[in-house]
């Protein structure tokens, strides 16, 4: 959720640090003016990062039977080239051009986001199409189209195509390597030093290094799953299992052993150090964090994130206020995968804070929905904002309860 390897963290990192971000993250992107556009979530400059944090904001509203403001979700298709690819962020009163930087995470998630939400879906159809369309011989996508592939780009790509519809199996290049073969290239094998663990890229020498931002998304990514999902069915406990010919699910359980392995000594994981940057007492990740708890419970393991979970719920919920909306959203995923309340998570009511953080959504419904409870239809073909079928049968159970629907109110974010 993951947040993957976000463009709007490694920016802001590389600024505290002083150190040059990747040149995916350089690439030339429009700055905004003082005012913000209307419909964005967040206060913060949103160059690296604006369609992502709208995305996300979308997708845990979502989960929590919020309807997003029809202002906000136009702004994120304003965002959208003709081509059907997204950008970190850019100035929608100028056509795109060569001089356009695509982002393959931006497309991915916004796709996702749309699809979810049960609007604009020939949009998202149209994001999914360029993304088919620029695939890496070796399966995967990284970071911008033609770059090497990398575990998070792959992930989150596999993860909206998958919302789509597109049979990811059958996406086979020349060679016929698929997206799932991608991912299994980095996978570390089980037996070695940090094994089931998957690495962001191979090194220069071919060396694969553990990475856990990279090993949560690659579990979603081998089960086809995306950002927003829920507990799957509990299944033994993880394992590592060795060999050379193993599944998608089988390659996605050994990250899930290494995520529960990693997480049982500490119920929280340790920002990676950047290049450059002096050494000092590791910090915790709050965000890695949370996408590994929902790449536990989506592999059906929620019962090793229980402490991770209680982790968060204590420590968590200042970062996330501070991080908006992007943070924010990723506590309520973590929270909606393993049954436990956003709306009082530590004390706070994410979903209200989420809210408060951009346009006023349409709709909200109370209760808050759990993993095991009625789910938010994904829908498929909707493109008229209305209400599902969910919605519907929600309306007739709160007005027989007296439970009405609420507006939530604008307010302030940031995002890191």
């Amino acid at each position: 959720m993951t947040v993957r390897r976000s463009a709007a963290a490694l920016a802001t990192t590389a600024v505290l640090l002083g150190v040059a971000a990747p040149a995916a993250v350089a690439a030339p992107s429009p700055s905004p003016s003082a005012d913000l556009p209307a419909g964005l979530y967040g206060t913060t400059d949103p160059t690296y990062d604006g369609v992502w944090r709208q995305s996300l904001a979308f997708l845990a509203q979502k989960i929590e039977y919020v309807t997003p403001s029809t202002q906000a979700v136009d702004w994120l298709v304003g965002q959208q080239c003709d081509s059907g690819a997204f950008t970190s962020y850019r100035d929608a009163s100028k056509p795109c051009d060569a001089s356009t930087v695509m982002d393959t995470n931006a497309t991915a998630v916004a796709v996702q986001a749309l699809v979810e939400i049960n609007q604009r879906r020939e949009d998202a159809n149209n994001g999914a199409d360029w993304l088919k369309s620029v695939q890496n011989e070796d399966g995967g996508w990284g970071y911008n189209p033609g770059s090497p592939s990398d575990a998070n780009s792959t992930s989150i790509v596999i993860g909206a195509l998958a919302r789509t519809g597109v049979p990811v199996n059958e996406l086979t290049t020349k060679d016929g390597s698929t997206p799932y073969t991608a991912l299994q290239s980095l996978a570390i094998a089980c037996g070695e030093k940090d094994g089931g663990a998957f690495a962001y890229q191979p090194g220069k020498k071919g060396e694969l290094t553990a990475n856990m931002d990279a090993t949560a998304a690659s579990v979603l990514g081998l089960m086809g799953k995306g950002i927003a999902s829920g507990t799957s069915n509990a299944v033994k406990d993880p394992s590592c299992t060795k060999g050379d010919d193993l599944s998608p699910e089988q390659s996605a359980q050994n990250g899930a052993f290494f995520l529960a392995d990693t997480l049982k000594k500490q119920p929280y994981l340790e920002q990676a150090p950047m290049p450059g940057a002096e050494e000092s007492k590791p910090q915790p990740d709050y965000g890695n964090t949370s996408d590994a708890v929902v790449a536990l419970a989506a592999s059906g393991h929620a019962d090793k994130a229980k402490a991770s979970v209680a982790w968060l719920q204590k420590n968590g919920t200042g970062w996330a206020k501070q991080g908006g909306p992007a943070a924010t959203a990723q506590l309520i995923l973590a929270a909606h995968a393993t049954g436990a309340d956003a709306r009082s998570f530590g004390g706070v009511d994410l979903v209200k804070q989420l809210n408060s953080m951009g346009p006023s959504p349409a709709a909200t419904a109370l209760p808050s929905p759990t993993p095991t409870g009625p789910q938010p239809s994904s829908g498929t073909d909707s493109d008229d904002g209305g209400l599902s079928l969910g919605w519907l049968i929600g309306i007739g159970l709160l007005a027989g309860t007296g439970i009405g629907f609420l507006l939530s109110m604008r307010g302030k974010k940031k995002q890191p």
